[in-house]
Parts: structure tokens; C-alpha cells; sequence
């Protein structure tokens, strides 16, 4: 017997508590089906379940206006520190408790928001596919044979499986975005600072971002309307005005047909066909988009992948890792500081390249990834799909821009497939206004 679904959606959840739900026959309901799932992969740590109907016996009194996240599961990356749950960043070697959560998880849990556990992920968030770990590869919802996305693929199948609302992950080269693109999925990615990055275990720390994987903007919205904000023990925090989403832009540049990078039939006929739901709505327009997909290749192409090594590469001896990110560390040891000036010159430079683009459109609209890998491709390069992946997500940190993923028309053969609108720094609420738009029109 499948066990009860989750409420649509954080007011649903509400509306179902209102009604007599109780958060304690809620959390078993979501633990019998993970246990009917039978996947091993999703998470890395649970509560005991007395743990957890402590914390839910332990919320104060219903009320939504003041705690809007009362009672809403959350399922938290496990490069993200919970107080009481372990940090392994999906390397047991590195596994710790950590003494205080994250600030961002602070807040929803403030906020009354139930952290149901720490979920797998690409280890030490160094992949876009989801298979980089010790670990059990957590099941892509919608297709088993293929990656579920990462690096937050606990993160993404545990929202897409109904096992929780909402879940945190990070973003550095596009791991809140793919992971919702392959699961059906709105990935949130923040403009870089807005939330706080402290207790995340780094990846890239100047372009670390927590993201929020949901199934409606609304309610992705709503978690990190309770997260952002300015933090003076983070150097890394830089907040923005957040703001409320408004009216939906109506200029969208997309890539011109020499930049749309989409590997066979299934993905560009989806793309096509969303453009034919999206265009009777806004006004859209080809760019070149040269500049932009030359930072994508900066990432990992250039020195940039040196800041990897200076972030985790001490954390733990190199044999303790897995071989790939041991691959990825070690193509650091190729570049100089030289090396690292010239790709932060190079970078301002393409930077200022981009910036005409965004006086003639409101915000970018790409696919958010150009294939969806089969796990047997992966196994037989490790490499070259993941880095595919990258295409349309890698520029967006080093160019400090924010990104919002949503579902999009599928592809023929039924599996999902997504697109992604790109702004400048603080755009985060007008893309909001813009994705929940796109999704009705798509719907």
C-alpha cells in the first residue's frame, strides 16, 4: 500500500493542519514512504523517530502568519550543518558533529519548519550528476536508469518523492538548478551572499549559495524569504534587498541557434515547444551568449578549479575521497598563481563583455541543461556528460548573477525538462514573479 501523499504545497499543509493533521501523523506518514521507496540512497543521516516527534511535540502553537514555515519538512543537504545531525559532505572520513546549524537552517527552524534529515550529494558538492559518492546513488524520480542531478541529488529526489516540501542545497556551478530540472522540479538559486553561507561546508566559497528545491516558486520563495539576510560572522554575506515578486518581466533573451547546446531529438523538441507556450507572453530576443559560455568554461577549465583544492582539498588525506574528486583536486596542481590573476583578468574582462546584454533583455531564459545522462553513460566517462551539464549554469556565480530553474514542457518521451531565468544581482523577486508565471503558461 502506498502511504498518503504530502499536501501540494506549504498551504495546503497549512489548510491540512487547520483541519486536524497533526505534524506527529504527518512525520509517520513521510517515514512510511521512504520505507515503501526502498531507496537507500536519499539520505545520509536521519532523526530517530522519537527525535523527530520530540521536535514536532516541541512547536509552539499553531500559527502560520507568525511561523509560515509550522510544521513543513525539510530535508537538508548534508554540506549544510544541523545542531544534533552529522556533516560528512558524503565523505565518512570527514563525518563531525557540528556544535550550531547553519544559520540559514537557524531560521527555518524559527521559522517552525521540521529538519527531517541530512540527504546525499556529489562529494563535497564537486559534480552536477549525482553519482559522485561512497554512497548509494540516490534513484533520479522520473527515470531510475538515469543520474538523478547534482550535487544535491539527496536534496531534489527527496522533494520529488514527496518525502519532503522543501530541501536546502548549495550552488556553486549549478547544483540547485540541475538536480530540479531532472526531478520536475523549481530550483532556487539565490544572488550570491543574500543567505548566509556559514556552517556550509565550502566547495567554491566566493561563489557558495544555499538554494531551495520546492515544487511551486511560491513556496521556494517562502523559504528563502526566511533565510536571507545579513550575517556579520560570514565574510561571505552580502544581502540584498529582497523584496516581494511582483509583475513578470517581459524581455527575455535566449540563445541564438549556434549557442543552444542540446544533445538530441527529446531535448530540443522540449525546448521548442516551451518556447511556443512562453512566447505568446513576452516579448523574446537571440543573443550571443560567447561571453557568457566562455566563463562557464572558466570553472573548470581555468585556475578557478584551484579554489576547490584551497577550500576542502586539506579537509581530509586524498585516498579518503572519492577517485573522482581526487581526479578534480589534483588538476589543480597544474596552475600558477599567475595563472589564477590571469583568470580573475580574464573573468572582469568577459564580464564587461556581458553587461550590453542586460540593457535589451529583463533576464535570460536558457535550457537549464543541455542532456539528461543515462547512469551507464556515466559510468563509462565519469567526465565529460557531468561537465556537458555545466553549460548554461557555470557562468552564472563567477558573473554574481541569480537564477531561478522551473519545469518546463516535457519531452516527448514523458521525462522532464526544464529552463532556467537568469538576472543580474538582486533580480531574485522579479524572476520569482517571472518563473511562477512560465509555469502557469506551461502548466
Amino acid at each position: 500500500m502506498t502511504a498518503p501523499s504530502l499536501p501540494a504545497g506549504i498551504a495546503a499543509l497549512h489548510a491540512a493542519y487547520a483541519a486536524g493533521l497533526t505534524p506527529a501523523s504527518l512525520l509517520d506518514s513521510l517515514s512510511a514512504r521512504h520505507e515503501a521507496l526502498a531507496d537507500p540512497g536519499i539520505f545520509l543521516h536521519q532523526p530517530d523517530p522519537a527525535a523527530l516527534q520530540a521536535a514536532a511535540a516541541a512547536l509552539p502553537p499553531f500559527d502560520p502568519a507568525r511561523f509560515p514555515l509550522w510544521g513543513v519538512p525539510v530535508a537538508v543537504k548534508d554540506n549544510i550543518d544541523v545542531a544534533g545531525m552529522p556533516t560528512s559532505a558524503a565523505c565518512p572520513d570527514f563525518a563531525h558533529l557540528p556544535a550550531e546549524s547553519a544559520p540559514a537552517v537557524a531560521r527555518l527552524l524559527a521559522a517552525g519548519a521540521l529538519v527531517i534529515g541530512k540527504t546525499n550529494l556529489d562529494q563535497f558538492a564537486t559534480g552536477l550528476v549525482g553519482t559522485r559518492t561512497p554512497h548509494p546513488i540516490p534513484r533520479n524520480a522520473c527515470a531510475p536508469d538515469r543520474v538523478p542531478g547534482g550535487s544535491s541529488s539527496g536534496s531534489a529526489v527527496a522533494v520529488a518523492q514527496g518525502l519532503a516540501l522543501l530541501a536546502l542545497g548549495t550552488d556553486t556551478a549549478g547544483s540547485g538548478r540541475v538536480p530540479a530540472a531532472l526531478n520536475g522540479l523549481v530550483g532556487l538559486k539565490p544572488s550570491v551572499g543574500a543567505i548566509p553561507s556559514r556552517g556550509v561546508v565550502p566547495a567554491c566559497p566566493s561563489l557558495d549559495c544555499i538554494s531551495v528545491f520546492a515544487h511551486s516558486v511560491a513556496d521556494a520563495w517562502a523559504a528563502y524569504a526566511v533565510m536571507a539576510g545579513a550575517d556579520d560572522r560570514d565574510p561571505w554575506s552580502r544581502p540584498i534587498a529582497l523584496g516581494t515578486p511582483g509583475a513578470a518581466l517581459t524581455r527575455l533573451g535566449i540563445p541564438r541557434a549556434t549557442d543552444l547546446h542540446l544533445d538530441g531529438a527529446e531535448q530540443r523538441a522540449a525546448w521548442e515547444a516551451s518556447l511556443a507556450r512562453i512566447a505568446p507572453h513576452v516579448a523574446i530576443e537571440e543573443f550571443d551568449l560567447t561571453p557568457f559560455l566562455e566563463v562557464a568554461r572558466l570553472l573548470y577549465e581555468g585556475a578557478f578549479v584551484a579554489e576547490r583544492d584551497a577550500a576542502f582539498g586539506h579537509l581530509v588525506p586524498r585516498a579518503a575521497m572519492h577517485p573522482v574528486t581526487q581526479r578534480i583536486l589534483a588538476g589543480a596542481a597544474r596552475f600558477t598563481a599567475t595563472d589564477a590573476f590571469a583568470g580573475l583578468h580574464r573573468l572582469a574582462a568577459l564580464r564587461l563583455a556581458t553587461l550590453p546584454a542586460w540593457g535589451r533583455m529583463e533576464a535570460l531564459l536558457v535550457p537549464t541543461a543541455p542532456n539528461f545522462p543515462t547512469l551507464a553513460e556515466l559510468e563509462a566517462d565519469p567526465i565529460g556528460p557531468n561537465a556537458r551539464l555545466g553549460t548554461y549554469t557555470n557562468f552564472v556565480n563567477l558573473l554574481d548573477l541569480a537564477a531561478l530553474a522551473v519545469p518546463a514542457m516535457r519531452r516527448p518521451d514523458g521525462l522532464p525538462f526544464g529552463v532556467t531565468l537568469i538576472g543580474p544581482r538582486a533580480s531574485d523577486a522579479a524572476l520569482a514573479a517571472t518563473g511562477a508565471k512560465l509555469m502557469q503558461v506551461m502548466a
